[in-house]
């Protein structure tokens, strides 16, 4: 939850697609692929219906709307095409953050659809968005995704109030990624700049990632998924002369020599339907998965 990228951008090209056709393969050449580590261990579907099920008895136990549950996505690949896998990812979405990161020791690529907050330098708007409630296309919303969703909504709200005289915000809608759709409401609120990491800091992690209260789900959360999200979950920040973006890392994955580990998280609630919860990081992690080249 605590990660943080930060890049400071000289002008916005770097975030137009327009640009893609220019990407040179040559960028994207690496000759030694980070190993992944020998006790990596990716739970298996019974393992992870039975998270599932006590995160469920927390929530009841507790008396609590929600809490995310996560798990790392293993699939073996050899011979990874980055500079394909990344163009394909970003012409397949986009309504997303499509990135490609590199560091010494790792490989990330994603493509969050999850906006944590956006502000302009010069009008002082600051909007953001909540993103709760995921489902294939073609199933129709139930109280399940509608209390999820809400509950993410009441928490942006009441937070955005602190910093702001006056906060608007939409009726929720539907927020289509390709094989899924989630809802979304968006918020937007004139704020001071000085306030601007102070909100966000206050804001992450939100219940779509985490659940609330937070410290009580960040531990529960620590105990039940019993893995390292790493940069996952954590955030973005991207700063142009005008813009400061702040995006959430989700649809993310981190690649290794023939093999990528994805990350995809469901909100657990009450009633949950445990091989539902399974089906849906299925179907988030194929963001990835499914467009590796």
């Amino acid at each position: 939850f605590d990660s943080q990228l930060t890049f400071n951008l000289s002008n916005t090209a770097g975030l137009q697609r327009a640009e893609l056709s220019q990407l040179k393969n040559e960028i994207f050449e690496v000759k030694d692929f980070p190993v992944l580590p020998a006790e990596f261990v990716s739970p298996s579907q019974s393992e992870y219906l039975k998270k599932i099920e006590a995160a469920k008895d927390f929530i009841i136990e507790r008396q609590l709307p929600k809490i995310v549950l996560s798990r790392p996505v293993l699939k073996v690949f050899p011979n990874i095409k980055l500079a394909q896998t990344f163009l394909n990812i970003c012409q397949k979405y986009n309504n997303t953050l499509c990135y490609i990161f590199f560091s010494d020791n790792a490989i990330w690529m994603g493509a969050t659809p999850e906006i944590l907050g956006q502000f302009d330098k010069t009008s002082g708007e600051f909007t953001t968005i909540s993103l709760a409630g995921t489902l294939p296309l073609k199933e129709e919303w139930t109280d399940k995704e509608l209390m999820e969703q809400n509950t993410v909504t009441d928490y942006i709200y009441n937070i955005l109030q602190k910093y702001a005289p006056r906060v608007h915000y939409s009726d929720p809608y539907n927020h289509f990624s390709r094989n899924i759709k989630h809802l979304r409401t968006d918020f937007n609120a004139i704020i001071k700049e000085e306030d601007v990491q102070r909100l966000i800091d206050q804001l992450h992690p939100t219940p779509a990632v985490c659940g609330i209260p937070k410290d009580v789900c960040q531990n529960k959360i620590f105990d039940l998924e019993q893995y390292d999200r790493e940069l996952y979950s954590g955030y973005i920040r991207l700063e142009t002369k005008d813009t400061i973006y702040y995006f959430v890392n989700l649809r993310c994955a981190k690649i290794y020599e023939n093999k990528i580990v994805a990350f995809a998280g469901g909100g657990i609630t009450h009633d949950s339907i445990p091989q539902k919860e399974w089906r849906e990081t299925e179907l988030k992690s194929e963001v990835i998965l499914r467009n590796l080249a």
